[in-house]
């Protein structure tokens, strides 16, 4: 261990004023504007990152509020660490403090982005201040990358490697430990249809707030049915870890809604699917009209508890990468009208022509359509690499644990690159991505800037 990285303590403070004035930004994906691609805070999101940056001694680029970069030193970049600084929304989620608004209590940092991808940023960032603190000189260049779009589907790397292209060493923290080599495949897949009702009518079906996670509340509107009934029906369907209520509405409708618990789309395992147990739930009522088909149609695609494909007909799994994953993550349902939207993770002994073609002719047979708005085939990067031994042997010496390359379902921020893994920054599944309640810890933070610190110096001195 080099002396540089032990000082990791010494500068929790300051990694951690940092963080908090990055969860300041509600840095969700917003309306394009003039020079701000996915909207007003992301860029300002960028912008402070940039100028904290700048103020630090780094040579920094902006890429047109796509992205921004920060230099070490002089010279071609031969490590790139590609963080981002955009998060998903916090819009139908029961925190106990404002998402927005760092706290620390308990050991923890609490806060949207506190693990995914702000805290392991300014970890990253904090490193760099370390190593230019010491006075040391590295033999190599390595540069910070800080994007603005990996929520919601990269398009701000893609705007990047168009203008400048990754180093030939790449990784991000934007996964868990020791080091992720192989990611699934992904794809997005949209489900439509028009369906008629009568007297006994589905007025309205909503759930979920992102693609990618497993939707934590779920809500419907209904007419021409007692209260009554609804309620007797609820107390004898009991789905696990979900909780039913019903309540009347004016204009003699009932609303029934359905909490579960979220989770991201990648460990569905994790989460109870509020949507798909209230589908579960409006395929037992008789409405008039062909919802009922088509309701019971999707309650048989996507049944609850259902995490692997089977009702649709595409799980499957390989030794490298175990099993596919399938989350049905969102609804927006009125007037007739149905819109859906799953999310997939296919294992490396498939690709997208082998899942596609089959959710679209189990989806035609039922009356309605599919199409895929984001596909991603999987990553698998050589384990052998004299990056990731180095990685591997940085994990070793700052943990006392064996190093070991592992598979994941979700993807990373380096998905689509050659040969970019994910290193860090997650110790465990307990800290609430995606979800309420988002938090890093602070003795994990600490960890993780030790953790970089060592990296770039094996990997650039």
């Amino acid at each position: 261990m080099n002396s540089i990285s032990k000082k990791a303590p010494e500068y929790l403070g300051s990694a951690v004023k940092l963080l908090s004035e990055l969860i300041s930004f509600k840095s969700v994906m917003g309306e394009p504007q003039a020079y701000m691609p996915y909207g007003k805070e992301c860029a300002d999101c960028l912008a402070f990152a940039a100028k904290t940056l700048s103020e630090d001694g780094f040579k920094v680029r902006n890429f047109d509020n796509h992205a921004i970069t920060a230099d070490f030193g002089a010279g071609e970049a031969e490590l790139g660490i590609l963080c981002h600084l955009d998060v998903v929304p916090t819009e139908g989620q029961e925190w106990h403090s404002d998402p927005f608004k760092a706290e620390v209590r308990e050991g923890r940092v609490y806060g949207r982005g506190a693990i995914d991808d702000k805290g392991p940023a300014a970890a990253v960032i904090t490193a760099m201040r370390m190593i230019r603190d010491s006075g040391i000189k590295l033999r190599k260049n390595f540069r910070l990358i800080l994007g603005s779009n990996e929520e919601n589907g990269s398009a701000d790397m893609e705007y990047y490697t168009k203008k400048e292209k990754f180093p030939p060493m790449l990784f991000t923290p934007d996964g868990s430990f020791p080091v992720i080599n192989i990611e699934k495949g992904m794809i997005r897949f949209g489900i439509s249809g028009s369906y008629t009702s009568g007297n006994k009518a589905l007025l309205s079906l909503k759930g979920g707030s992102v693609a990618n996670a497993v939707p934590e509340r779920a809500e419907a509107v209904i007419s021409g049915f007692e209260i009554e009934d609804i309620q007797k029906l609820c107390s004898e369907y009991q789905p696990e870890g979900v909780i039913l209520s019903v309540e009347n509405q004016d204009n003699n409708t009932i609303c029934i809604k359905s909490k579960g618990k979220g989770a991201h789309a990648s460990t569905p395992d994790q989460g109870k699917n509020a949507l798909t147990a209230l589908i579960t739930l409006l395929s037992k009522l008789p409405f008039d009209g062909d919802i009922s088909e088509k309701i019971t149609a999707m309650s048989g695609l996507y049944p609850f508890g259902d995490s692997e494909g089977k009702g649709i007909g595409v799980d499957c799994s390989d030794e490298l990468s175990g099993a596919l994953t399938l989350v049905l993550s969102l609804a927006d349902c009125n007037e007739g009208h149905l819109s859906f939207m799953t999310d997939c993770r296919f294992p490396v002994c498939r690709r997208s022509a082998d899942i596609i073609p089959v959710m679209t002719e189990k989806l035609t047979q039922a009356g309605l359509s599919g199409s895929a708005s984001l596909v991603s085939e999987p990553h698998h990067a050589d384990e052998n690499s004299e990056m990731i031994k180095t990685l591997l042997s940085v994990y070793e010496d700052c943990t006392g644990k064996k190093g070991k390359c592992i598979a994941i379902g979700g993807g990373t921020y380096v998905h689509d690159t050659e040969n970019g893994v994910a290193f860090g920054a997650e110790w465990s599944d307990e800290n609430n991505m995606h979800g309420a309640d988002e938090f890093i810890g602070i003795d994990e933070l600490t960890k993780d800037i030790e953790i970089y610190c060592e990296a770039i110096l094996r990997l650039c001195m």
